[in-house]
């Protein structure tokens, strides 16, 4: 009889998953101490202030000098009002916008022959010295060495309180830039070395032999390299959307695996045979697939209209852009619901179950932690005031520092090392050829999913027991050989 092949999880004492804790939270705070004393992310630069003069222009702004370094390019304008003389209000207004690209040989170069006009709305609170940020436009890459702008306001001809309008270019720091080039080509390394660590180590066990955890590791470990993206030094390589279109893929991609990971693993670790794809994986297939769609339609819709028109932005150009975020909000939370009750269901049914029983609790504790530490970069990174951006460029430039950059990344990496870590088999593992010559362990084989999954759950502690006792005693007969 074939054996299942074994996990480190089952010869780790509770002092060993201890050290398993203390080592992921060690590493994980290693990469927030880095990141604190790395560059800031992005860089601002004022171009123009107006002191009680024009106030719709036109305003003629030219950018900063630009490398491919600096990765994307915003422009906002900060509106300044006099808070004594101002009451909570909302003003429609239009921007009216011309871009042209200057060459190195100082040529400049329109890059739409017409002008954009969009329509946005100004809001400014009470006892507030400023309204609002206001996004002008937004680049997702640079093909020129600089930008001049031409912008014009229409609608605020009667606002007799500003006082100052004040235009903000926004960039990524070239120094932040060089150091994630370095940073993704850590984690892409160690990545590739896990992969190959953990694949070495299942290789006297045949694949129809895996757990299902460790099935999910042999995907969600090249996902990861993805999701590191070993192709990102392109981006300042080739002037181009691609590469930048291309990270954002990947990166849904993994996050809705690790997703799918969680739904099959919960519902998985008590389903005993055959795993159906249709009443097993479609489901989980469905709930997760409507997520990661509308994350990559939304992601590649932003990209396309701002190859067209750089002052595009969907969540106030597009007409259905609530519906799609009512939509995506109720699919997460299905699929909220749905894992609770995987979770609870597997934790009510499997309690007395010791492998299994083993198998659930730490990856529960473990990705209670991940969550925990994922809330409140995510409290930190949008606590704040953010910019009135888009969705994808949001994800981007939300940053303040590389501390809040490194600790995502770090945090995902570690915890699939970890996992990769305790469902490899250890170096003590028994293969097939040694367990033929030993009939007492084909009880211990079946123990972790026919013994444990057997109609007689009363038999249960007494089976494991034998099948502990067996081990032992099997190990001290090779000892003393």
């Amino acid at each position: 009889m074939d054996m299942l092949a074994p996990m480190r999880l089952y010869t780790l004492s509770k002092r060993h998953f201890v050290l398993v804790f203390v080592v992921f939270l060690v590493f994980f705070a290693l990469t927030v101490f880095i990141g604190v004393a790395g560059p800031k992310v992005v860089e601002e630069t004022t171009d123009r202030s107006l002191a009680n003069s024009s106030k719709t222009g036109p305003f003629h702004l030219g950018s900063p000098p630009l490398s491919t370094y600096n990765q994307q390019l915003w422009l906002t304008c900060i509106i300044e009002v006099d808070e004594n003389n101002v009451a909570d209000f909302k003003r429609p207004f239009e921007i009216i916008v011309e871009l042209e690209g200057v060459m190195q040989d100082a040529s400049i170069t329109h890059i739409s022959d017409n002008e954009h006009q969009k329509s946005r709305m100004l809001h400014c609170g009470i006892a507030q010295q400023s309204c609002d940020e206001t996004i002008i436009m937004h680049l997702g890459y640079l093909n020129y060495s600089k930008y001049q702008v031409n912008v014009r306001f229409e609608g605020l001809e009667d606002l007799t309180y500003i006082k100052n309008i004040t235009f903000v270019w926004k960039t990524y720091n070239a120094s932040f830039s060089q150091a994630e080039i370095w940073f993704r080509f850590i984690f892409v390394v160690l990545t590739f070395m896990v992969t190959c660590m953990f694949a070495h180590s299942l290789r006297k066990f045949s694949m129809r032999d895996w757990g299902i955890e460790q099935k999910w590791m042999s995907i969600l470990l090249p996902l990861l390299l993805l999701y590191n993206d070993p192709f990102f030094p392109l981006s300042f390589l080739v002037n181009s959307w691609f590469p930048g279109t291309l990270d954002t893929f990947f990166q849904a991609l993994f996050l809705s695996a690790l997703l799918l990971f969680w739904l099959c693993v919960y519902h998985g670790i008590r389903v005993q045979g055959e795993r159906k794809c249709l009443t097993f994986y479609l489901p989980k297939l469905l709930i997760v697939g409507l997520i990661w769609l509308s994350a990559v339609t939304l992601g590649i819709w932003q990209t396309v209209n701002e190859l067209q028109d750089p002052t595009y932005q969907y969540k106030v150009d597009i007409a259905n852009f609530q519906g799609m975020k009512i939509f995506f909000l109720l699919v997460v939370c299905l699929y909220i619901l749905y894992l609770v009750f995987l979770v609870v269901r597997a934790c009510s049914e499997l309690k007395n179950m010791p492998y299994s029983d083993l198998r659930l609790k730490f990856l529960t504790v473990l990705t209670f932690v991940v969550l925990i530490i994922s809330m409140v970069i995510l409290y930190l990174r949008f606590g704040a005031k953010a910019l009135q951006d888009n969705f994808v460029a949001e994800l981007s430039t939300h940053y303040q520092n590389s501390a809040e950059f490194l600790s995502f990344y770090g945090l995902l990496n570690f915890y699939l090392y970890t996992l990769a870590f305790v469902y490899s088999p250890s170096k003590n593992a028994l293969y097939d050829s040694q367990l033929k010559d030993n009939p007492a362990f084909s009880m211990l084989n079946d123990s972790d999913d026919e013994v444990i999954y057997g109609s007689d759950y009363e038999e249960m502690p007494l089976q494991n027991g034998r099948a502990i006792k067996a081990t032992a005693k099997y190990q001290d007969e090779t000892d003393s050989d």
